[in-house]
């Protein structure tokens, strides 16, 4: 039987040769709307590993609708870098689309020059803070046309497909949502009123392209904003889109403002898929589902179980864009899965820069990374199996070297497996599995209880040393911090020790806030046992929401600062956050801690004295770099490398890429 992720289809009248379609996302590589060789060297490689349809974008239509790190279609001056990004997708093997936006209110005026970004209705964004200019109607019909124009460079461009983005609170969606369109024209009002608009772009860019040639649509299947547009008045738009010319349907999830997750790894695999499928069921044309579906698995069993035809896997193919073709070959167990941490393919784009991957080191980086085999190879140690060991091992084998990798412990994936703990974030211990296979392909020998030291260095002599031997966990100077019921969070995460029914962590970062969260879905009812229970009518809603919320522990979170979790990356830490208040953690912040007693805790705050009962009191203020072997190795004249958290305290992130350029690097 055909696997149905290879099954071909077609949308319109272009065959496309897979089901696996990487969607639109922004990734800032391009300058003053030019598209850059680093954006086209991306894509060539995401169409040399086999997806079957890639779109790119968003593009802009005009000066309003983006701003400078997009791509630029609102001009013929960009028709020849889109031309070359075409071809490069084209040379790969897949089948090529731009996406086509107009952010609307959801753009920002310092990227604008200070003009004010235009709107249905003069509505701020929770998200922008801004109050933007409502459109006349000679606006209306200037951006409608400018949408049509957009798509005839597209298509002279030489892409396959144009798509146009309706969804995700950019303007088209602005104008379906009685939220943001308060109009009283012939653009609002009624459904049919707020349609409107979004159908006058699709008629103007059909005729523009011509009736043969493809056009998707993308849209929302819940806007999951309160007082906005819904599930059901979203599919009767999904219905006209197709009555109006649309070929295709790929359908998404959320506003930027929203107070849903949607691309964290706390979002399970495919969850959104329904929203597809009740779509699919509406309309002749192929429908596309997307949003976290990072592996072959999810995939296939949405196509298989008739959710959707093709399957949206964006994120998947920045982790690994070769994963289609080792789908296809048979080679599922060396995928490197995307765990939907945000850390470089969302949290990038706010601090202005390109997107990067934690999962690989390479992505954005395609040119200058191409492996370079060395003639003469090297014994290469790498101490530490956490993943900047692990990085750092495959990138030097890669080059050719003889690498062999020690770890202390008895499993690979270091910190992985700490961040992995906490509920809604298995997906690190994906990585931690990911890495550890790829060490076995790469022929690279492991030792696992491995104590390196001094005298173990001295008989190796290895050519080249990388030090990845991790942190260790701050024991604060607080009075009290040596008595038996006090625990670092590292082994409540580790499962090494257990909390009593009053717990008091101390510490509000990202290692506070994760161990709070980890207790307090200790005593919840599972996923399993809830759907049980509801479908049997076993108990109210309400108390079902109680029963998954309230667990057995009473635990508080004391931070010296005045919030929680500031080292949390932006894309993850409101979620986060929501979970401390719904759990019903309680907070003590700008709160300093004086002495730690039996069965107490006293902290300081606001010039008061306060005691919060503790049974239990974890430790989270931070890690040590812990890096014993490097003066040895300079004794013995070994050159060496240190990385992650034995350089310095990071992310997993900056793990990855410190152990991957430490590899790297060697010659």
């Amino acid at each position: 039987m055909m696997d149905p992720l290879f099954e071909p289809i077609s949308i319109g009248s272009l065959r496309i040769e897979n089901r696996i379609f990487m969607p639109a996302m922004h990734l800032n590589m391009c300058r003053n709307f030019m598209v850059t060789d680093r954006l086209v060297d991306f894509y060539r490689e995401r169409a040399k590993g086999g997806a079957g349809l890639i779109s790119v974008g968003y593009a802009t239509v005009d000066e309003l609708s983006g701003n400078v790190g997009n791509i630029g279609a609102h001009d013929d001056t960009f028709i020849p870098g889109l031309t070359t990004l075409a071809q490069a997708i084209r040379t790969g093997g897949a089948r090529s689309a731009v996406q086509l936006n107009h952010a609307g209110r959801y753009n920002y005026s310092f990227l604008l020059g200070g003009k004010k970004p235009i709107a249905p209705s003069a509505i701020a964004s929770r998200m922008t803070r801004e109050t933007p200019r409502e459109m006349g109607p000679e606006d209306i019909k200037a951006v409608i046309g400018r949408f049509a124009d957009a798509a005839g460079r597209v298509k002279t461009a030489g892409f396959d497909m144009v798509e146009i983005l309706a969804g995700t609170g950019y303007l088209i969606s602005e104008f379906l949502s009685p939220l943001t369109n308060r109009r009283q024209d012939q653009y609002g009002g009624s459904l049919d009123g707020r349609m409107r608009f979004g159908l006058e772009v699709i008629a103007a860019v059909r005729k523009q392209i011509g009736a043969g040639f493809p056009l998707l649509v993308r849209i929302n299947g819940n806007d999951f904003m309160p007082g906005g547009i819904g599930r059901k008045d979203l599919q009767t738009f999904a219905v006209a889109l197709v009555e109006a010319g649309v070929n295709a349907l790929c359908i998404n999830v959320g506003w930027h403002e929203a107070q849903i997750p949607q691309i964290v790894s706390q979002v399970p695999r495919g969850v959104f898929a329904y929203m597809a499928r009740a779509i699919k069921r509406l309309v002749p044309v192929p429908v596309i589902a997307s949003h976290r579906i990072n592996d072959p698995q999810t995939a296939r069993r949405l196509l298989q179980e008739g959710y959707c035809d093709m399957v949206a896997m964006g994120r998947a193919l920045i982790a690994d864009p070769l994963l289609p073709q080792k789908v296809k070959t048979g080679q599922e167990g060396s995928i490197v899965h995307c765990v939907a941490c945000g850390q470089g393919c969302f949290d990038n784009l706010f601090k202005m820069k390109s997107v990067e991957c934690l999962c690989n080191p390479r992505a954005g980086h395609e040119a200058e990374n191409q492996v370079e085999q060395i003639t003469q190879p090297r014994r290469v140690m790498v101490v530490g199996g956490g993943p900047a060991g692990m990085s750092a091992a495959l990138a030097a084998a890669e080059k050719g070297h003889h690498v062999s990798l020690h770890e202390r412990g008895i499993r690979l994936g270091g910190q992985l497996h700490l961040a992995g703990a906490p509920p809604g974030r298995g997906e690190f211990l994906i990585l931690a599995g990911d890495l550890g296979r790829q060490l076995v392909q790469k022929g690279i020998k492991v030792t696992l209880s491995s104590e390196v030291d001094g005298e173990m260095l001295a008989a190796e002599r290895p050519d080249a040393l990388i030090l990845a031997t991790g942190g260790q966990p701050v024991r604060p100077p607080i009075p009290g911090v040596e008595l038996d019921h006090v625990v670092q969070a590292w082994d409540i995460l580790a499962g090494d020790r257990y909390a009593g029914e009053r717990v008091v962590v101390i510490g509000g970062g990202a290692v506070g806030v994760e161990v709070a969260l980890f207790l307090a879905e200790q005593g919840t009812l599972s996923g399993e046992e809830l759907k049980f229970l509801l479908v049997n009518g076993a108990e109210t809603t309400e108390e079902l929401y109680r029963l998954a919320t309230a667990g057995s522990k009473k635990i508080t979170l004391i931070e010296m600062l005045d919030k929680l979790g500031g080292n949390f990356g932006k894309s993850t830490r409101w979620g986060m956050l929501q979970d401390v208040e719904r759990f019903g953690i309680t907070t003590r912040l700008e709160a300093k801690v004086l002495v730690i007693t039996p069965d107490a805790v006293r902290i300081e705050r606001a010039g008061q004295i306060e005691e919060v009962a503790a049974d239990t009191v974890v430790l989270a203020v931070g890690t040590t770099a812990y890096n014993p072997l490097q003066k040895a190795a300079s004794e013995l004249g070994i050159h060496c490398r240190v990385v992650g958290d034995a350089e310095r305290p990071a992310t997993a992130f900056e793990a990855t890429h410190s152990g991957f350029k430490a590899g790297r690097s060697i010659v």
